[in-house]
């Protein structure tokens, strides 16, 4: 079993029209790019999946415990959009001190700190302050800090939103170690960059999923004679809306 939101309607507002109604979504294996413009709901979504929020109606739940749960949250792993550093902490003491607040001891925590960051290439940034680090590697600090309490389940949000492009090749390259390792679902509206490494795409619109599938079957929506360095663009602008062409 993995993720599952079933039947799930969530507004932010009583008296206004829901963001999500009726959504049901599965989460597969790997890394699953999940595509929308602003507006659509990708980060109720991801909410939702990480417990932040509730849904009125309906389910969420994580190899069947049900997301009202500690044990649903202590598997899952979110890292919000805006990411900050910690006045005065190194790394390593930001993320173990992102352990301990999930439930590990200080001793335990601070032992699988350094591990964490090794998963995330910052190994030799350990001891350094979080706020002289650049903005790539404060959000690998956060994905280390995601990961060391043996998370089971990362949900990413906008993951490479102001990195410049050397920033979100490394990050990239960081992540596609990790889906061997945990399920990934990501909310971008970075198409390119990202669907070379995805697994499975799902597009969110209007509160809806357009579409859910492998990310080969996605880039088969792309119109014939496409370069192929435009392909997943394409497939998205084809998806969103028929016809168009990029």
């Amino acid at each position: 079993m993995t993720l599952e939101l079933r039947s799930c309607t969530f507004g932010y507002h009583p008296w206004g029209p829901p963001v999500l109604d009726g959504l049901d979504f599965t989460l597969s294996p790997g890394l699953t790019m999940l595509l929308g413009p602003g507006g659509a709901g990708k980060t109720t979504l991801l909410r939702l999946a990480a417990a932040v929020s509730r849904p009125r109606r309906g389910t969420v739940t994580f190899q069947g415990i049900p997301s009202q749960r500690r044990a649903y949250r202590a598997a899952v792993a979110w890292v919000p959009r805006r990411v900050t550093a910690m006045a005065g902490l190194t790394a390593r003491e930001q993320v173990a001190y992102t352990g301990w607040l999930k439930g590990m001891s200080r001793s335990d925590a601070w032992h699988g700190a350094a591990p964490a960051l090794a998963r995330v290439d910052l190994a030799d940034r350990a001891d350094t302050k979080v706020r002289h680090l650049s903005g790539g590697q404060v959000r690998r600090v956060y994905l280390a800090s995601a990961l060391v309490h043996g998370a089971r389940l990362l949900l990413l949000d906008e993951p490479t939103a102001d990195l410049d492009s050397r920033q979100r090749r490394v990050f990239r390259e960081v992540l596609s170690t990790l889906t061997w390792e945990v399920p990934v679902l990501l909310a971008t509206h970075a198409v390119a960059g990202l669907a070379g490494v995805s697994d499975q795409v799902a597009v969110l619109e209007g509160g809806a999923l357009t579409f859910t599938g492998s990310t080969r079957d996605f880039l088969a929506h792309a119109p014939a004679g496409t370069a192929p360095g435009r392909a997943a663009e394409a497939a998205y602008a084809e998806l969103s809306e028929p016809g168009a062409h990029l």
